[in-house]
């Protein structure tokens, strides 16, 4: 009997080794991807989802305000601000598996999955993609400390699918959108060619990922009859902790359907832009 897609989003979600569960992540993507070609689905079902997904022993965690400073004009600046993205890259794992496990309550297309459980998949790839450069350059991942908070968006959005996909895509992984083009610089600039090159393929499949957030958040919107940039507010205020920051990628995010009137008003500057 083969799993459910729930029972595969709790095997990665259980799953405490990095690379261990970004294997599980593919392949179940694959078996996901393989049942939807051939016109067979494989079931959604139900699950329960551990509130905290499952992390190797390296590494520690910290308060955001314990975390030492990134300064990436030295290899040792730049192999943390790397392990910060690898960090990143692998809660993303969980967060789009988590969406996939837990609101299996609220009925939605089959599309919902496809998306979700392909920006799992590309975050798997990610994770291992800069896992390697940090090897090439003498250290891995869990040699330093990080994020703690990394999961808050998770935990405060835990019954609200619509908070879930305000603050996961729509914020925080725009954020990479605004923030990605200046790190390839860095690293360019350092002649870090491979890692240029993984920055690259991140910062092109991220685009999609805060698309599939904004068509989801709209439609759902579209369900309930609510006025989507008015709900956006009032989610991000409501679960966000502190405001956006500026400056904007507005090419990028509005590429992936988020319109600036979306995110200006809830920046903590607003500086004359020009017209």
């Amino acid at each position: 009997m083969p799993l459910s897609l729930a029972e595969m989003a709790i095997e990665v979600l259980t799953c405490a080794d990095g690379r261990e569960k970004t294997a599980l992540s593919h392949r179940h993507a694959a078996a996901w991807r393989a049942a939807r070609e051939t016109g067979t689905p494989l079931p959604i079902g139900r699950a329960d989802p551990p509130l905290h997904p499952a992390r190797p022993a390296q590494p520690e965690l910290l308060d955001p305000r314990d975390v030492p400073r990134r300064r990436p004009g030295s290899p040792q600046g730049r192999i943390a601000l790397l392990h910060a993205v690898a960090h990143i890259e692998l809660n993303a794992v969980d967060l789009h598996w988590d969406i996939v496990a837990r609101f299996t309550d609220i009925s939605m297309p089959l599309g919902f999955f496809d998306d979700w459980v392909k920006a799992a998949d590309e975050e798997s790839k990610h994770f291992n993609l800069i896992c390697d450069c940090l090897e090439a350059m003498g250290s891995h991942y869990g040699a330093l400390p990080a994020h703690a908070g990394m999961w808050r968006a998770a935990e405060d959005t835990v019954d609200d699918i619509m908070g879930r996909l305000a603050v996961v895509p729509m914020v925080l992984e725009a954020r990479g959108l605004d923030v990605t083009p200046g790190m390839i610089e860095v690293f360019r600039n350092a002649g870090e060619d491979r890692t240029v090159a993984a920055l690259e393929v991140i910062y092109a499949e991220e685009v999609g990922h805060v698309a599939y957030g904004s068509k989801w958040f709209h439609f759902l919107c579209g369900r309930h009859d609510i006025d989507p940039k008015d709900e956006f507010h009032r989610l991000v205020r409501r679960y966000f902790h502190g405001a956006l920051k500026p400056p904007f990628n507005e090419e990028k995010r509005a590429e992936a359907g988020l319109p600036p009137d979306f995110y200006w008003p809830l920046a903590d500057e607003t500086p004359q832009r020009p017209r």
